[in-house]
């Protein structure tokens, strides 16, 4: 008998209506999030991972207790393409770190940028990337935290390494490298790219015939609106623009379709929680 999987919905940080409803601490998100109906959650380590390894238990064991998967975000700092040595290595040490604290809270995953092209041809900056990329799961190795998987993100900004393309060849280094797919950042690079249900499905296809199913069934995604210009993303939107793009039905409906238990991190600006609320019910609608 086939096994029904499902997706899992939250938010990248804290909506502003987290505050409002008079939470203050990290440690209160889980039941927030459970206030919400949503059961995922992606905790910002963008400015470095401050976390302690005690706080980081003591969150994992609440999120636990609430039902909520946690993943973390890499230090934005983080650059695999560097033509610098110095800061290639230095990246493998802040991918360390994330891992180190993304274990200690009970979670699998951490997202990664992986860098810019800067002066070097793409095929030289991935070239740089994959050996980075090699370096860091060796050290994961090293420190027995294996069983943690390295996302590398799409991006947004058309001189930022991370196309679609891209990213599956990363992630072609290691069944552990899971692709993380943001929608909006696909759609901001190519300044409008989703425009028929036949261009989402492009991206599955995609994944699938490069990494296989489990993988396709396994990616992590972040989704949001997002305002573009000629070089790519400019700005985070909510789901009441009606201007820019994605449309969050197409994903869910081939998600749901093709049987997958991905997890969508909402980036909304300020509504993340509630739009991933958005996303969720959809989903469960057709799912039933």
């Amino acid at each position: 008998m086939k096994k029904l999987m499902s997706c899992k919905f939250g938010p990248a940080g804290n909506s502003l209506s987290f505050s409002l409803m008079g939470y203050k601490s990290s440690l209160q998100v889980p039941e927030y999030l459970s206030k919400m109906g949503l059961n995922a959650f992606e905790y910002q380590c963008g400015r470095g991972v401050n976390i302690g390894t005690e706080k980081a238990k003591e969150l994992g064991i609440i999120a636990k207790e609430y039902g909520i998967t946690l993943s973390l975000h890499a230090p934005y700092y983080i650059s695999m393409s560097s033509l610098e040595e110095e800061k290639r290595l230095n990246s493998v040490n802040y991918i360390l770190a994330s891992a180190r604290a993304v274990k200690a809270m009970g979670g699998e995953r951490i997202i990664v940028h992986t860098g810019s092209c800067g002066k070097i041809s793409r095929e030289q900056a991935l070239v740089l990337a994959k050996d980075t990329m090699q370096k860091s799961l060796d050290a994961l190795d090293n420190e027995g935290l294996s069983d943690i998987h390295i996302c590398p993100e799409t991006m947004g900004k058309v001189n930022q390494l991370g196309t679609l393309d891209e990213v599956l060849e990363l992630c072609t280094l290691d069944e552990r490298l899971i692709p993380c797919i943001d929608f909006g950042h696909l759609n901001a690079r190519d300044m409008g790219f989703f425009k028929t249900a036949e261009d989402y499905k492009k991206v599955y296809d995609a994944i699938e015939n490069r990494l296989g199913t489990e993988r396709l069934k396994t990616f992590h995604s972040h989704f949001s609106k997002i305002e573009y210009t000629a070089g790519g993303e400019k700005r985070h939107l909510t789901f009441a623009d009606t201007v820019f793009g994605p449309d969050f039905e197409p994903i869910m409906e081939l998600s749901a379709k093709k049987n997958c238990n991905n997890i969508f991190i909402c980036e909304s600006d300020g509504t993340q929680a509630e739009d991933a609320k958005q996303m969720k019910d959809f989903y469960e609608g057709i799912k039933k």
